[in-house]
């Protein structure tokens, strides 16, 4: 088996050597792969949903470690694909040095800002998602005791954090928020063991209401919330159905969106920054016949109150990001 193949996988192979006669778009997959059930698999279902659509298709790849990161942008670039699109901010630096390199390739990166003129750089305001599902899970505790567990220790999800205990603390001001990352590396993303025993930990000490913002790690934290009989929250991804009647909500990152447009506007992608919020549905909370028992009118309309005030601007969430601090803890 050649090199190539080893990296890539027969199937992407054989798309890279096909030449360039068509502009395909592509997606490279994060760490974590793109069946994670969150950011992945958003990404994956917008990709899915423009093939469906448009007859179209598009190339991909699953890295298996942080040195494909160049590699998989070199080689789908010189295949000619176009757009490019990356789930994840650790592809930023990566692409900082590559896309000058093809200033004809259209590249798209989510979590991340790259300031280049070929660039699109898409951003969420997760935080405002997260302040809706904390006055959720604030409402439906019981024990008044919450609990939020992080993948890798960045800024990144220090504010999917800070949007949680704002929104908890909005509802019961006295109520208590516990807070785990599971590491510091990139693995922290896939431990759905570690996020079993966070869970545990934090279930121990009262939480009744467990949010996890940690890719395929949060599998591990919603198997184990729902087998000790608490309510979970989801991430990215519409989680609800993954153990219906158990998971509260879903703050759902509209990464499918992101994807979906990206490969829509095709060659034509507008580049520059590129914002997704509450206000332009890039940001939601999940409702589906999964949680509805779980959601009294009562708790929804308070949480559509918030979100009214934040798409309009009347209520403005403190991003972690601005200044790496939380008004609240």
């Amino acid at each position: 088996m050649s090199l190539m193949h080893k990296f890539l996988g027969a199937a992407a192979a054989a798309a890279l050597s096909a030449g360039a006669a068509l502009a395909e778009p592509a997606l490279i997959f994060d760490l974590g792969g793109k069946f994670d059930k969150s950011f992945n698999e958003a990404a994956f279902g917008g990709a899915t949903r423009w093939a469906d659509e448009t007859g179209g298709t598009f190339r991909e790849i699953e890295l298996q470690s942080e040195a494909q990161r160049e590699q998989a942008l070199r080689r789908f670039a010189e295949a000619g694909a176009n757009p490019i699109v990356m789930t994840g901010f650790a592809f930023g630096n990566v692409l900082s040095e590559v896309a000058p390199d093809y200033p004809d390739t259209k590249f798209a990166i989510i979590d991340m800002v790259v300031d280049a003129p070929n660039v699109r750089s898409v951003v969420f305001n997760e935080h405002e998602g997260s302040y809706l599902v904390g006055m959720m899970a604030a409402q439906a505790s019981k024990s008044g005791t919450v609990g939020f567990i992080g993948g890798m220790d960045i800024p990144l999800i220090r504010k999917f954090a800070c949007g949680y205990v704002q929104g908890v603390k909005a509802v019961n001001p006295d109520a208590t928020v516990i807070q785990n990352m599971t590491g510091t590396t990139p693995a922290a993303w896939n431990d759905p063991v570690k996020g079993s025993e966070l869970t545990k930990a934090q279930i121990a000490q009262g939480a009744d209401v467990v949010y996890a913002a940690a890719g395929g790690t949060g599998v591990g934290v919603l198997q184990t919330a729902a087998d000790e009989g608490i309510l979970s929250v989801g991430v990215d991804s519409n989680q609800n159905h993954l153990h219906s009647g158990k998971v509260l909500t879903s703050m759902m990152k509209r990464v499918d969106n992101a994807v979906y447009e990206a490969m829509k506007a095709g060659v034509d992608l507008e580049t520059g920054f590129n914002v997704m919020g509450v206000a332009n549905g890039g940001i939601d909370y999940a409702m589906d016949e999964h949680n509805a028992s779980l959601v009294s009118a009562d708790m929804k309309a308070k949480v559509d109150m918030a979100k009214d005030a934040i798409a309009s601007g009347e209520l403005a969430v403190h991003d972690y990001m601005s200044d790496n601090t939380c008004p609240v803890e």
